[in-house]
C-alpha cells in the first residue's frame, strides 16, 4: 500500500485554553481511530528557517507548513477521505496530501 503524507498548512485558530484542550482530544481520537494506518501520526515544526542556493538563511518558513503526518492507504482516494476527517480542518487549518514515492 502507498504511503501519504498529509502537510499541515497554516496555524490553528484556537481562542481558549478550553477550545486548545477539546482540539487536541479530538485530533488524538482521530489519529488513534487511524491505527496502523498512521505511521509517523504527530510531527509539529517550529523555528524554521529557510537556505537559499547562494548559502544565506533567513528566519522562518515560506510554506506555511506546521507539521505532517504520514499515514498509509489504499489510493490517493482513500488518503483524501482519512484527510477530510482531521479535527485540523475544524480550527481553519489546511491539509495538503501528497503521495510519497519509495526510493530505492
Amino acid at each position: 500500500m502507498p504511503n501519504f503524507m498529509l502537510t499541515y498548512l497554516g496555524t490553528p485558530k484556537i481562542s481558549s485554553p478550553e477550545e486548545k484542550q477539546s482540539h487536541m482530544q479530538k485530533y488524538q481520537q482521530w489519529i488513534l481511530d487511524l491505527g496502523d494506518a498512521a505511521l509517523s501520526p504527530m510531527n509539529p515544526l517550529k523555528d524554521m528557517s529557510v537556505v537559499a542556493s547562494d548559502g544565506s538563511v533567513s528566519s522562518g518558513g515560506e510554506t506555511g507548513m506546521s507539521g505532517f503526518t504520514i499515514i498509509t492507504a489504499e489510493s490517493m482516494q482513500a488518503a483524501l477521505e482519512i484527510a477530510k476527517a482531521c479535527p485540523f480542518l475544524e480550527v481553519s487549518g489546511r491539509l495538503e496530501v501528497s503521495e510519497m514515492i519509495q526510493m530505492g
